[in-house]
């Protein structure tokens, strides 16, 4: 380790957001007062969620699915950037990333409120449209052509990990390691020069363990599971990924799907849409669109395999980007 890098002193700050906590990991000098950069990180976190929570009735995002049909709504300038990357992988997809999903989302006890049968039946036997033939942009404004309830949950949190970035950027700090439950994006490289280390979860509900680890540098990396996140209806786990066509849970995925792209949000949603198609058509969608992608499907003795797409997967149990 050089000098320069035992100079250095290690930062981990974390907070509150969303539900989990949000972290962040960088070397400064002695001296370093971490205190105003703690303060900035929890601003810029509490932006996004006052402006995408459906938790908060007062958000940005629930003003918006309040609002009639036809009329335009001003939006602030995070909450539109994420509907318009929200809506352009929809298209990409062919709408396994959908976020007009927030019927269903509440219906399965995923949101605010717990389960509801006659939600869960509404949402089963709505008429659906994807987002993106729903929702109309026109640089700040938004309208919707028909109703339609707005779920952010499988992009909201990669953004919320790129604010965090451009945060530590904005107070001069080029190299660190932020990050909202599980969803990680790595600036530069360690102190001692080496790319930051990130492990992709086992899929196990009942313990904590590396399936492989990556080494990440000025990337994001986000993972989409059935673990997690689950209700058990009638002895069997569902899992709170929703399947765009049939307004309800996924009855058959990946046990994860991992994505490593150029931006926390763009990771986190295409994690989402690949979960949804599956790793057959996932897989050879991701192909196509040049993706780095891990499948992890389970095996009949309970053990998970990997199924890599891209260069980055390729290098099998342990990669690089």
């Amino acid at each position: 380790m050089s000098k320069m890098s035992t100079e250095l002193e290690r930062h981990a700050l974390n907070g509150p957001t969303m539900g989990t906590r949000w972290s962040a990991l960088f070397f400064a000098r002695p001296r370093f007062d971490p205190q105003p950069v703690r303060a900035a990180l929890q601003a810029a976190v509490d932006t996004v969620d006052a402006q995408m929570s459906t938790w908060n009735a007062a958000s940005d995002l629930m003003r918006l699915n309040a609002a009639p049909p036809a009329g335009w709504v001003t939006l602030p300038d995070g909450l539109g950037q994420v509907l318009r990357l929200g809506l352009n992988i929809g298209r990409a997809s062919g709408g396994a990333f959908d976020i007009g999903m927030g019927d269903a989302v509440t219906a399965w006890g995923f949101g605010p409120q717990d389960a509801a049968p006659d939600g869960i039946r509404a949402a089963m036997n709505a008429p659906r449209q994807p987002a993106h033939d729903v929702l109309e942009l026109d640089g700040r404004r938004v309208r919707k052509t028909r109703p339609i309830a707005i779920d952010l949950n499988g992009i909201a949190k990669g953004y919320g990990v790129d604010q965090l970035a451009l945060t530590l950027r904005d107070h001069g700090i080029a190299d660190g390691l932020v990050g909202i439950d599980g969803e990680m994006r790595a600036m530069g490289l360690r102190s001692d020069g080496e790319a930051w280390s990130i492990a992709v979860e086992a899929p196990d509900p009942n313990r904590r363990a590396p399936q492989s680890i990556l080494a990440l540098q000025d990337a994001a990396v986000a993972t989409s599971g059935d673990y997690r996140h689950w209700i058990d209806v009638q002895g069997r786990r569902l899992s709170h990924t929703m399947d765009p066509h049939r307004g309800a849970p996924l009855l058959a995925s990946p046990a994860s799907v991992t994505v490593v792209a150029r931006t926390g949000a763009e990771a986190d949603a295409w994690a989402t849409a690949l979960m949804v198609l599956g790793p057959d058509a996932g897989a050879a969608l991701a192909a196509r669109r040049g993706l780095d992608a891990l499948f992890l499907l389970r095996n009949d003795d309970g053990t998970a395999r990997g199924v890599g797409v891209g260069g980055l997967f390729s290098k099998l149990p342990a990669a690089s980007a």
